[in-house]
This record gives C-alpha cells, structure tokens and sequence, in this order.
C-alpha cells in the first residue's frame, strides 16, 4: 500500500449493551479520533449500535442515541461488544443471535470490559483465548470453561479480540493503530492522550499483591498468592507457611504485624469476597457457590457469610438484579 493509493479508512462498529462502562468505551473511541487528527486524514470511522434505537445508557446515567441497529455489517468493519454491569440480562436473546450471524460472516468480533461474557454466550470464543475484567474472571470461568480465560490486559486471537476495560481498551487499540499505520503514528496518538506507559498484550491487569496490600514483603506477597490460588481447595496455616519457609508462629506473626488479622481470617475473607462475585455474577446454585470457594458445608458457609456480610447468600442472590454484579472498569 502507497501513499499515492491510500487504504480505506477502517470503521469500527461499538455495541453498547445497556449499562455498558463508559471508561471502557471512551478509551476504545478516543485512539481512533486522535488518529484521524494526527494523520490529518480519515483513517478511522466508528458507528454505535444498540438493540433498541431510541436509546442505551451507560452504568454512570448518561445515555446515548446509537447510530444504528442490529443491521447487517460490511465484511470489514470490527464489531466490539462494550460491556458492564449485569451483562447477562444485557445481553438478550436477539443480540446473541445478530453476533453469532456476523461473526459466520467472517466479520472480526470482539469484547471490551465485560462484552467477552456476550461473546462467550454466544459461542464465539469457544476454544479460543479472550480476557475480562480481573473482577468477573472467576464467574467467567465457571460459566465457559471452554474459554481460554488470560489475565492479561488485552488479547488478540485472529478475528477475536478482548480488552479487560478501563484504560486497557486504550492499549488495545493503541496495538491495532500500530498494525495498521505503523508504530509511529501509535505512539503520537498515546502522546496526545498523555499516555506515558503504552502496555502490551504481555502485560497483567492487576497491581502486583504487594502495591495493592501496601506492604512490601516477599514471603508475605507469596502466601497470599497462594491464598489466592488455592480457593477451592484451602490449604492450612501450616501448609502455606511451609510452602515459603517458615513457621506457622512466624506466618502468625507476620499476619498480625502487617495485616492486623490471622492468615486463617485473612484467608477467610478471600474466599468470601470471591463467593459473593459468583452469587451476583453467575447462575451458580449456592451449594455449588459454596463448594467453589471451599465450604463443604452449605450452613457453614452461610454463618461464615452472614457474619462477614450481614446478609446471608440466598438474601443476596435474591437482590442480585439490584446490586452491580459486573466489574467497574
């Protein structure tokens, strides 16, 4: 391709489900418009569709009148799918139906936050790798266990693509920019944004165990790297401190010291926090929330849950169409 026969501008076509992330839209957007201005021509269009014409909003209120519907794309466009909270009742039957017909047509489909969940329901990742937000990864891989789940902030396998929301959508596309125009261009659209540190499909979403507790002690970030791990099947006070080294007084100790609570409540709480995003996020039955997250006694788990969220999970599945029970980013 030459100067003097420039390629056709690339258009992108945005399914906003209802109470889709704006963050995670706005960062996919942004990159393409920046593009145009720095090339000084068109190199990129975008559309917003919706199921209902009148109108979608996003999690934060504001709402939005889409471009078009489920209508018939061009061969070339890149459909992806924003997603946000309570994606599963956003994702419709009809929706399922109009990815699944684009997607036989060889149309390149992707999700941006919680929209790999649609795309996964519609059988367009089976066998293939995708990413979520970090919040929704554990519902995510009990529902679609035929999915290849990666942590990482965005993945690109052939004409699927997936970027974990938040600022990763930027990254993503920053990475599509690149391919397209060149890794110049790429880095005077990040320029614009501010966007110091451009991340690729190599980086991790998460902060590592010690930025997010605060505290830097290695022994201490690796037990709880374990913690986390071991959800299913927790291992005890003593396993854990053998498995880095020391005893279960030291681990104790350590504990007290930076956590102000015991590893065994520490280790508690974990696999609470992860209980609650399965009853909010999936169709699990609470037993099979339970035995997920290492109770093997349905009342147990209930007073351990009670106590912890003054709720007990069968109130909480109960307001589950209330409370937000997909990710934020």
């Amino acid at each position: 391709m030459t100067e003097q026969t420039p390629r056709r501008a690339r258009r992108f076509v945005f399914l906003v489900l209802e109470n889709a992330t704006l963050l995670s839209f706005a960062c996919a957007v942004e990159p393409l418009r920046i593009a145009n201005r720095v090339a000084g021509r068109v190199l990129y269009k975008w559309m917003i569709a919706a199921e209902e014409r009148g109108g979608v909003s996003f999690s934060n209120g504001l709402r939005v009148v889409p471009d078009m519907g489920l209508e018939e794309l061009e061969r070339d466009d890149v459909l992806l799918v924003c997603g946000g909270v309570k994606v599963q009742s956003a994702a419709s039957r009809a929706i399922l139906n109009w990815l699944r017909r684009e997607a036989r047509r060889g149309i390149t489909v992707g999700g941006i936050c919680t929209g790999s969940w649609a795309l996964a329901k519609a059988g367009l990742l089976d066998g293939r790798s995708c990413t979520i937000h970090w919040e929704n990864r554990e519902a995510f891989a009990e529902a679609f266990p035929e999915v290849r789940l990666s942590d990482r902030i965005f993945v690109i396998d052939a004409n699927r693509c997936s970027s974990a929301g938040g600022s990763a959508s930027a990254d993503m596309m920053l990475h599509m920019i690149a391919g397209d125009h060149g890794p110049e261009l790429a880095a005077q659209v990040a320029d614009q944004m501010i966007y110091t540190t451009v991340r690729t499909d190599r980086d991790q979403q998460r902060l590592s165990i010690p930025t997010r507790i605060g505290v830097r002690h290695p022994r201490l970030a690796s037990v709880i790297r374990l913690m986390e791990q071991k959800i299913e099947e927790p291992e005890s006070p003593g396993d854990l401190a053998a498995a880095v080294g020391m005893s279960t007084r030291q681990l104790e100790r350590l504990f007290r010291r930076y956590l102000n609570r015991s590893p065994k409540r520490y280790y508690m709480e974990l696999r609470l926090q992860r209980a609650r995003q399965l009853l909010l996020q999936t169709d699990m039955s609470v037993i099979n929330v339970a035995l997920a997250c290492g109770f093997t006694s349905p009342s147990h788990f209930s007073k351990c849950y009670r106590a912890y969220f003054r709720t007990t999970p069968y109130r909480e599945r109960g307001t589950a169409g209330e409370a937000p029970q997909d990710a934020i980013g």
